[in-house]
């Protein structure tokens, strides 16, 4: 993923440039996309916050200033930032149990954590790191995310069920099941939270169907699906309010007082020991987060024709997340639902984020002391639905008819996520992606080549009806020559000669070559000493303009006992026109 190049700067203004009523169109469409993703985000930051551990105003919080700051320095007009289940996951795994092992709040612990992702995106910034995105690659970040959901799910289910069990992953769960087999569900908290699981499932499943067949537009009905969890919500609420007796023992959220919210213990009061458990938390926090925001923003600005400056995501999220820190929310980053939801309701500029931040505060404060009667069980059935979605097993379908050592890799790190817990699963995701990728440069392809009869172009004496040379071997080299692979060139080429008796030359076709380190230079230099012993002269062609200048610098005059042809057409043509001035010459 390349750099962006471009200074980093806060965006001049966050609406776009025209004439006075394209600026009134985009305050308009900018409002509305706000209003509706507020209806979401209440409930939304509200189950995340629980999902970490932290309390449900903690989730407000983190979805106040860090919106505003990401509007100032982030370069995507519809990118949603705030709590996501996948890092609120991370973050409970993160902050509890350091939390219960140094005696302080779970709180304290999460807005650590949130600067200390914020110094992390800050320092991948300025050494321009955004290419460390790639560790995570595609089987990880597949097999991460199901599990990830998975795990979710299934952690949720306590709650949902009103069962008092405790744990982060499938096997901590299972162990405490084990441990209190006498654990029943609680009969009133598990009729809500199944009634709200259902709802919401019929509601994304076959709402949309059902408003088309009324009338409205597909856009409208799609945003009326996505925004249904305040629906079953606002019954929730009643519900309760209505009938407590019906209800009694029912875990609720409790009073939202955002002013109540302004106080905590600020960040820097925090023990050094709680800044060093939580640096390596916000290392792995910091890259999913980073590759989650970006493949968002990036998906969601190809639909409009918008370009993405990498650099200055990572500056963004940077801001957003020590703003959480500050005004005592958690780690935040790029939502897809909320980011989906914002570019469908016709977000036009970052501005809509700031409406947001209006009308979310508003609405919390309007609402806060109703929200004293919402079930947890809601918020419960509210992330599973969310979450499932995040489930999608095509990649591993794909991932097992193209290549069973990343498909084993994908279904390795899913079930680490679930069983074991997200430090393990990514750890040896990063490894497992950097082995397989060791594995194949270790080994490149490569493939003799010949002449296309009639032609200038040369294939694979393997795969097409070519014409070649009795005493010439052309190889095609299709990766570069690094350390990993160095010892290739020996253990391939050097027996060449005793396996084809008259063999006179040896031509490498570099086309597929963009680099040659030291040690590929070395083995490149060994290899031409080992076949003139044999009387084999070494021949290169197709260098690439960067490869050949290096070459050049290290005096590959003085040592290559061939030539350097520019096409391999040349050097076929040279090495025939050799060959026919022998005698024993036969195409």
């Amino acid at each position: 993923m390349a750099a962006d190049p471009a200074p980093l700067k806060p965006a001049a203004s966050a609406l776009p440039a025209g004439r006075p009523s394209d600026r009134r169109g985009a305050v308009g469409d900018d409002v509305i996309a706000a209003l509706i993703v507020t209806v979401l985000l209440v409930p939304q930051s509200l189950a995340y916050a629980l999902l970490a551990g932290l309390p449900p105003v903690v989730g407000v919080m983190a979805s106040l200033l860090p919106i505003l700051a990401y509007a100032a320095f982030g370069s995507s007009s519809t990118l949603a930032v705030g709590p996501v289940a996948v890092l609120s996951m991370m973050t409970a795994q993160a902050v509890l149990p350091a939390a219960q092992t140094l005696g302080v709040e779970p709180h304290l612990a999460a807005m650590v954590l949130a600067i200390e992702i914020a110094v992390v995106f800050i320092v991948a910034a300025a050494l321009r790191l955004d290419v460390f995105a790639a560790l995570l690659s595609a089987p990880v970040l597949h097999g991460f995310i199901t599990g990830a959901a998975v795990v979710i799910a299934i952690g949720q289910l306590p709650q949902l069920l009103g069962i008092a069990l405790k744990g982060q992953t499938l096997s901590e769960l299972l162990a405490a099941a084990a441990a209190a087999p006498e654990l029943l569900p609680h009969a009133p908290t598990a009729a809500i939270g199944l009634t709200a699981l259902a709802l919401l499932w019929l509601i994304r499943s076959r709402g949309g169907p059902i408003i088309r067949r009324i009338g409205f537009s597909a856009r409208a009905a799609q945003l009326a699906t996505r925004i249904a969890p305040m629906l079953v919500v606002v019954l929730a609420i009643g519900w309760i309010a209505l009938a407590p007796a019906a209800n009694t023992g029912v875990a609720l959220a409790g009073t939202i007082d955002l002013l109540q919210g302004l106080h905590f213990t600020p960040f820097w009061q925090a023990p050094p020991a709680v800044w060093q458990a939580m640096a390596g938390p916000a290392l792995l926090l910091g890259l999913v987060g980073y590759v989650e925001s970006l493949a968002v923003a990036e998906a969601l600005a190809a639909r409009r024709g918008e370009r993405i400056a990498p650099r200055r995501e990572l500056v963004g999220l940077a801001a957003a997340n020590a703003a959480a820190g500050i005004s005592g929310g958690m780690p935040v980053t790029g939502g897809f639902a909320r980011s989906i939801v914002n570019f469908d309701a016709g977000a036009r500029t970052r501005m809509a984020g700031v409406w947001t931040v209006l009308f979310l505060a508003i609405a919390v404060f309007l609402l806060g002391d109703a929200l004293r009667f919402l079930p947890k069980a809601v918020l419960a059935a509210t992330i599973i639905i969310a979450v499932l979605s995040l489930v999608d097993l095509h990649p591993f379908t794909q991932a097992w008819r193209y290549s069973r050592a990343e498909f084993g890799l994908m279904l390795a790190v899913a079930a680490l996520t679930v069983l074991v817990g997200v430090e393990a699963a990514l750890s040896l995701g990063v490894i497992g992606a950097v082995a397989l990728l060791l594995q194949r440069t270790a080994r490149p392809h490569w493939a003799e080549v010949g002449r296309l009869r009639g032609t200038e172009v040369f294939r694979n004496v393997k795969r097409h009806k070519v014409d070649t040379l009795p005493n010439v071997l052309a190889i095609r080299i299709d990766q570069s020559l690094l350390f990993t692979n160095s010892r290739w060139l020996a253990d391939t080429l050097i027996a060449a000669p005793v396996e084809r008796p008259g063999l006179e030359h040896v031509v490498l076709m570099m086309s597929g070559v963009n680099d040659i380190d030291l040690s590929g230079l070395e083995a490149l230099m060994q290899l031409c000493r080992d076949l003139k012993v044999q009387g084999v002269s070494l021949h290169m062609s197709e260098l690439k303009g960067p490869v050949e200048d290096k070459l050049l610098a290290a005096d590959l005059r003085s040592w290559l006992s061939g030539h350097v042809f520019r096409t391999q057409h040349d050097a076929d043509t040279a090495l025939r026109s050799l060959a026919a001035q022998t005698e024993d010459f036969v195409i």
